[in-house]
């Protein structure tokens, strides 16, 4: 059976700088007078070309989030936040059209268990040029008890997760304007309930970006280490008290 794989070039790999266990270390993004292969920008937010393209035959891009460091998506103003979320959407639609990569990868790692390795928020980008199978969406992983629903944006909690126990979804059937707002507010709104509200040890979350059929897939996923019937046996585990978390967004962010 194929599958997807990818070459990670360890020599470029270990020049990578880290600055979340090792958090006295330069941030390399917050020097934006040395910034290199700057493609857009707007306002604070920047996206170039990844200096470390440790992953072969693609190509990397990251989007600097914004000039604070130690901030992130729960505490950015509103109006930021939303404009994060237009210009991100904005590139990836168009390194998606642009004929050069059978398909394009759109993601953020927070925290020491999210595979990420520079604290600065950020997000990713990477274009493939010749994936092995196509990168699989299936659209009962984002379905389960609805959370909020507005303008065409609807919030779940999964009934059948992707990997398993908590994940959250986002699902876009229509992009326009109001809609980009609520799905950055909604983003807003997860992240806020993942580092503060969640669990006392939830430090870690991934965003992860999908298209299928003209409708765009947000999964939210907090980070924990993997469960093990999952890494040894693609066994998928589903929480049982769905309505209790419900009912706590509904408590702490309204109805």
């Amino acid at each position: 059976m194929n599958h997807n794989l990818l070459e990670f070039d360890m020599t470029v790999g270990r020049q990578k700088p880290e600055t979340i266990v090792h958090t006295g270390n330069h941030c390399p993004f917050c020097d934006r007078e040395k910034l290199e292969n700057i493609i857009d920008r707007e306002g604070s937010i920047i996206l170039l070309r990844n200096k470390y393209n440790v992953l072969k035959g693609t190509d990397q891009f990251v989007l600097i989030e914004g000039d604070a460091c130690h901030s992130d998506m729960p505490e950015y103003p509103a109006e930021h936040m939303r404009k994060l979320v237009r210009f991100g959407l904005h590139h990836w639609q168009k390194l998606l059209a642009c004929g050069r990569y059978e398909d394009v990868l759109f993601f953020k790692n927070f925290g020491p268990l999210s595979g990420g390795t520079i604290r600065h928020p950020h997000m990713q980008l990477i274009g493939l040029t010749a994936p092995t199978e196509k990168i699989s969406v299936r659209p009962e992983e984002f379905d389960g008890p609805v959370i909020y629903a507005k303008n065409g944006v609807t919030m779940t909690v999964s009934d059948q997760p992707r990997i398993g126990f908590w994940e959250f979804n986002l699902i876009v059937r229509q992009l326009t304007e109001d809609s980009l707002d609520t799905l950055a507010d909604y983003l807003q709104i997860g992240t806020d309930y993942l580092t503060h509200h969640f669990h006392k040890r939830c430090n870690s979350y991934n965003i992860f970006f999908y298209h299928h059929e003209e409708t765009i897939y947000v999964k939210l996923m907090p980070r924990f280490a993997t469960p093990p019937v999952f890494v040894g046996y693609g066994i998928r585990v589903r929480p049982t008290n769905y309505e209790d978390i419900v009912n706590e967004f509904h408590t702490l962010y309204g109805n």
